[in-house]
């Protein structure tokens, strides 16, 4: 990568998201509460599931990598936007610029495949029951988790070492509070008309054809769930996977309107709302959606409340 007059050694300018204002401040501060819950309610989820045996089973196996996920991806830029807003220094490095870049977009596809090995999951545990033990075995349901931290650190890979083979002059300020590629590739002197081509196919791979998969599977369980005698079974069913399509929607919609316009349709402002809301709110809702719709883990929840209560 070479900057016109600029080094590998010079930084990158965010501009961030927040100034010094009271309204901004106030902001900010609402941002950190959200993170310091996301933090939390993430590695709540996770810690549950390790310490109780009822929930070693594939749904809450897969739940777990998507807490992690999420912990990691909010990692991945709060803590750096803060100590800036917080230092007044608005600089990252070169390195810190691709290593935000790497972490964010493996971690966004990853979760885009999970959440389709999500519904496949669903799909099996409510259509084919009888046959859930050998289709979503440990061994089996360990080799989808593992595909989709590759599948999207392959993504993240590939993303990295195209924006940085670009040549980029004239001012290095990023209109973002993150490293985001497509913000990085407007400050381009080359013609990136192919890697946005080739950026809309890795788009459709890791969107549409996770969200055709997860339609098809919902699409099947709806009319298993339709056609159950039990109510109480409906009702279960229904719950679990009202609370998985509410994830999907907020997480796919939010990346079909980053990742499949052009970048010189793209806004800045618009850019920054729609990031801050699946890299900061998401995370931090979606523990909340399926902890406060599910059971199982609200259970998991009290036994260890109660558990730290007799220890005292």
């Amino acid at each position: 990568m070479a900057w016109e007059n600029q080094t590998f050694s010079s930084d990158f300018i965010l501009l961030g998201i927040f100034d010094h204002s009271p309204a901004h401040t106030f902001f900010f501060s609402l941002v950190l509460g959200i993170f310091s819950v996301a933090v939390l309610g993430n590695s709540a989820m996770l810690l549950l599931i390790c310490v109780d045996t009822r929930l070693h089973t594939p749904m809450y196996v897969l739940l777990g990598q998507l807490s992690l996920m999420d912990l990691m991806l909010v990692c991945t830029t709060v803590p750096k936007m803060a100590a800036n807003y917080l230092s007044g220094s608005k600089a990252i490095s070169v390195t810190g610029c691709a290593t935000q870049i790497f972490f964010y977009i493996s971690l966004l596809g990853s979760e885009c495949f999970l959440l389709a090995v999500m519904a496949y999951d669903r799909y099996i545990a409510i259509c084919r029951p009888l046959r859930y033990t050998d289709l979503m075995s440990p061994k089996i349901c360990g080799l989808l988790a593992a595909s989709s931290w590759i599948l999207g650190s392959t993504d993240g890979v590939i993303d990295v070492v195209a924006t940085f083979s670009f040549s980029y002059c004239g001012s290095r300020e990023i209109a973002h509070f993150f490293c985001d590629f497509p913000s990085l590739l407007m400050h381009s002197c080359s013609d990136t008309t192919t890697f946005e081509e080739i950026l809309f196919i890795c788009c459709i791979l890791m969107i549409v054809i996770p969200v055709g998969i997860i339609i098809a599977s919902y699409a099947r369980v709806i009319l298993a769930v339709v056609h159950m005698g039990s109510g109480e079974s409906r009702r279960k069913a229904f719950s679990t996977c009202s609370s998985h399509l509410m994830v999907v929607a907020m997480y796919y919609g939010a990346g079909l309107f980053m990742y499949m316009r052009p970048t010189s349709g793209r806004s800045p402002a618009q850019e920054k709302v729609v990031s801050a809301f699946y890299t900061i709110l998401t995370p931090m809702l979606n523990p909340l959606i399926y902890s406060l719709r599910n059971k199982d883990v609200a259970r998991a929840f009290m036994k260890v409340l109660g558990k730290g209560k007799s220890g005292d």
